[in-house]
């Protein structure tokens, strides 16, 4: 502890700091004290300064590698979409004027995708409540066909919003589907659905990325708009993926856009950073292989359907280095790209 009698005897052992005492006692007091604590721990003995070391797993330890996602929810309200009254979604592109009686939605408080690796005495319904999300999101993610986890396995954390839709008679998958205008495999795979399953009256379901839309006054409508208003935008420090292609949907879901293009176009890096995901195969949640790269401004660039990765995780990229091919892989109508920047607006 810094006190009157340490300060004293600095003073006294190292006279020349008269002269920087002018500084530090000019400087903000938080600046002070760091100066004077480093100074007077020289006189602190190492058992003074030893502190405690504390074991267990990642309940108790720093859940992240690589420093990609300190903290499971960093944009909190940063999402391009808004709740109406609780139980809604506002989508710029879903029907207007839904009904939203029997649905609710599952939002996620995080925009950023993270990468968490298992440790002893984990399990998956404890990861999914460090990160607020459904054990289900993370077997959607990572293709788990079980609930068994082993040491060391790399899990993807997507933060998903969903629709929960409570079943009435006379409703089919393919009904609630197309009503929220959902993805039939998506919405098997998510709840665990075999293909000969059937819907009873009652059953709850989650339609990954389903879309609501009610009747809503303007003036929602315009909060909306200036939620996604107060995202950054770093105007100039992105390029476009692509060369050509035809914008064939403007901003939707995680902030995306989709270009279509013929599979084996070249796909470049929108910004320079490091590789912190790379799928070569799989549904991945409906991405297919894609990629995803964390640029020093705090962002994040994700590029879905491809047919080749050409980098790995941790590879340092440059802005416009060829970084794989588009595809047509994952949730995909068509051959195209799926672009889209977490944590600032998407220029594109």
């Amino acid at each position: 502890m810094v006190n009157e009698y340490n300060i004293a005897l600095i003073l006294k052992v190292f006279p020349g700091l008269v002269v920087a005492g002018t500084i530090v006692l000019s400087s903000p007091l938080h600046v002070q004290a760091n100066i004077l604590s480093s100074i007077a721990g020289m006189f602190v003995s190492n058992t003074d300064a030893a502190a405690p070391e504390s074991n267990g797993n990642s309940q108790t330890m720093p859940i992240l590698q690589a420093a990609i996602n300190s903290d499971p929810n960093p944009f909190k309200g940063s999402e391009d979409i808004a709740l109406v009254a609780g139980s809604a979604l506002i989508s710029e592109n879903g029907p207007a004027g839904a009904s939203a009686t029997n649905a609710t939605v599952d939002k996620t408080s995080s925009d950023t995708i993270s990468v968490y690796t298992v440790r002893d005495g984990d399990t998956l319904s404890a990861i999914a409540s460090m990160f607020n999300i459904s054990a289900n999101t993370i077997m959607w993610a990572n293709d788990l066909k079980s609930k068994t986890l082993k040491i060391g396995q790399q899990l993807v954390i997507l933060p998903i919003n969903g629709v929960k839709h409570v079943v009435v008679k006379g409703e089919t998958l393919s009904s609630i589907a197309k009503k929220y205008k959902g993805d039939m495999q998506d919405i098997r795979e998510f709840n665990n659905l075999g293909a000969t399953a059937v819907l009873s009256i009652g059953d709850e379901i989650i339609i990954p990325e389903g879309e609501v839309s009610i009747d809503v006054p303007a003036s929602a409508v315009s909060q909306t708009a200036r939620a996604i208003a107060k995202l950054p935008l770093y105007d100039g420090y992105y390029t476009r993926p692509v060369i050509g292609g035809v914008r064939t949907q403007g901003v939707h879901g995680h902030n995306g856009i989709d270009v279509g293009l013929k599979v084996g176009s070249p796909v470049y890096a929108s910004a320079g950073g490091t590789v912190i995901l790379s799928k070569s195969s799989g549904y991945n949640g409906g991405y297919g292989q894609y990629i995803i790269i964390s640029h020093p401004n705090g962002t994040q660039t994700v590029y879905g359907h491809l047919s080749q990765n050409f980098v790995s995780v941790g590879t340092k990229v440059v802005q416009g280095q060829n970084i794989g091919l588009s595809g047509n892989t994952g949730r995909s109508t068509g051959p195209h790209i799926h672009f889209e920047i977490r944590g600032a607006r998407n220029p594109f």
